[in-house]
C-alpha cells in the first residue's frame, strides 16, 4: 500500500489539476484551475442555489435543505440517487475570509441532523490569476479508517463534480 497517491488531469487542458492522497497524514490535497473569475467561483463553492447544480458527483445529484454561509452556520443536504435514496451531509462552517478562504467541519449524517461520529475538515482557498480562478482544498481526515472507506469512490466522484462545476462556470460566464 502507497503512503501517498498522485493524479492528474489530462493533458488536453491548460487548466491545473492535481489530486494527492497522503495516507500517513490522512490528508488529501485538491488544486483545481477554473477558467472563470474569483466572484463567480467563490459564489458556486458558498451559494447553494450552484452548490446544488454541481455538488454530487452525476448520476446523484445535491439538494440543500438549509444553508447558512456564517462562522458556526450550516449547511445541512442530500446526495440524492436516481431512484431517490439520499445520503446526508452535515457541515459547520468554522471560518470565513470572504472570497480567499473558508474553512468547515464535514460528516455524513442521518436525515435527521445526527452526525456519525468521525468527519473530515476542509480547507478552502481561492486566489485568481490572469482570469483563472485557482481553488485549493485540503481534507483532513479525523480517523484513518474513515479515510479508508472514503477513498474508494471519491477520488472518482470529487474529480466528477469538479467537471460539472467547470462545465457550470462556462454557462455562467
Amino acid at each position: 500500500m502507497k503512503n501517498e497517491e498522485q493524479s492528474r488531469k489530462p493533458e488536453t487542458s491548460d487548466l491545473l489539476f492535481d489530486f494527492t492522497v497522503d495516507k500517513t497524514a490522512k490528508t488529501v490535497y485538491i488544486t483545481r484551475e477554473f477558467n472563470a473569475g474569483l466572484s463567480l467561483v467563490w459564489d458556486a463553492f458558498t451559494k447553494p442555489e450552484l452548490l446544488d447544480q454541481w455538488g454530487a458527483p452525476a448520476p446523484f445529484r445535491a439538494r440543500t435543505k438549509y444553508m447558512n454561509f456564517k462562522v458556526g452556520g450550516k449547511r445541512f443536504y442530500a446526495m440524492v440517487s436516481p431512484n431517490g435514496q439520499e445520503s446526508w451531509v452535515l457541515q459547520e462552517y468554522k471560518s470565513i475570509t470572504p472570497k480567499t478562504n473558508f474553512k468547515l467541519y464535514n460528516a455524513f449524517s442521518d436525515k435527521d441532523e445526527h452526525p456519525e461520529p468521525t468527519g473530515s475538515e476542509w480547507d478552502f482557498t481561492f486566489s485568481e490569476q490572469n482570469g483563472k480562478t485557482k481553488v485549493i482544498i485540503t481534507i483532513y481526515n479525523e480517523s484513518f479508517e474513515r479515510m479508508e472507506r472514503l477513498m474508494d469512490g471519491f477520488r472518482e466522484g470529487y474529480t466528477a463534480t469538479l467537471n460539472t462545476l467547470e462545465s457550470l462556470l462556462k454557462t455562467q460566464s
